[in-house]
């Protein structure tokens, strides 16, 4: 996150020096006043790191109820996922080893909005359409076989609607946006443990939610304006279970213990997926 902050500050801090030169040549040329009523077409590139959960762990129905607050315990009674839960993937089967942390990912997209002025305030709406490369968020737990069970989720496209309300100074246009958001998202599962079967059950790819951030935007031209701004986008997750069998394992197996010998639902505890994003744009004006 601290990174994240920092290379919005740097983006922003860019832009901001660089574009006042560049517009000052062209105001002196006879743009007294900007304007920024009217439509535009743009295109941006972004950084991203998903909003990893510290507390976030597996959650099992043992009883296939469909309440996940159960503990999967072993033939003695003692709880089998004992050794706990980390952010990201797991790196081998024994907790001890930890997990690689999420990696950054990029983002890439086209808009298209309409600004209306009244005097020095903007706003105005945007709508935008962004693919993403390696926008994942990774869970694990692990049992005390050992193995390790890991969730793993994948923002793959996104479109947003955005309301955005500004303050126009000279030829900048400082603004707060803010709105809904819908994306597809897949889902994985990975597992050290090679005995038991697992099924998973995805009710749809869909995802939810809502986008806020605010940026700078500075006319470069009659026409043609830069864009640096931060992002957040919060969505909820489709579901994703994953339901364990008995497979080769022993009857004895924590996951198909009698009374329940059909097998034992995962989902991971989090429903939500937060994404920072430091955007780098241009925008045309007509």
């Amino acid at each position: 996150m601290i990174k994240i902050i920092s290379a919005a500050a740097t983006a922003l801090l860019l832009t901001g020096v660089a574009a006042p030169a560049m517009a000052q040549s062209w105001m002196s040329g006879g743009g007294a006043t900007t304007d920024w009523s009217g439509p535009y077409i743009g295109v941006y590139g972004s950084a991203t790191q998903t909003n990893d959960q510290d507390d976030e762990r597996l959650r099992f129905d043992r009883n296939l109820d469909g309440n996940f607050g159960d503990t999967v315990t072993t033939l003695a009674g003692a709880d089998a996922f004992s050794p706990g839960s980390c952010g990201g993937s797991a790196k081998t089967g024994v907790a001890a080893d930890g997990c690689d942390d999420d990696s950054s990912g990029s983002e890439g997209g086209i808009r298209a909005g309409w600004d209306f002025q009244f005097g020095s305030f903007v706003v105005g709406a945007v709508a935008e359409y962004s693919g993403f490369g390696a926008a994942e968020d990774s869970v694990t737990s692990y049992s005390t076989t050992p193995a390790s069970y890991t969730f793993e989720r994948k923002l793959q496209n996104l479109a947003a609607l955005r309301a955005r309300v500004g303050y126009a100074y000279g030829p900048a246009l400082i603004y707060a946006t803010g709105g809904g958001a819908t994306g597809e998202m897949s889902n994985q599962f990975y597992s050290s443990n090679t005995q038991n079967s697992f099924t998973a059950t995805v009710n749809d790819d869909q995802a939810d939610g809502y986008q806020a951030g605010g940026g700078v935007e500075y006319m470069l031209a009659p026409n043609l304006s830069v864009t640096g701004e931060y992002l957040y986008t919060s969505l909820e997750a489709p579901d994703f279970d994953i339901r364990v069998g008995r497979g080769v394992a022993i009857a004895t197996n924590p996951f198909v213990l009698a009374p329940n010998t059909t097998g034992t639902d995962i989902q991971r505890s989090n429903d939500r997926f937060g994404l920072h994003a430091v955007r780098i744009g241009m925008n045309y004006r007509f």
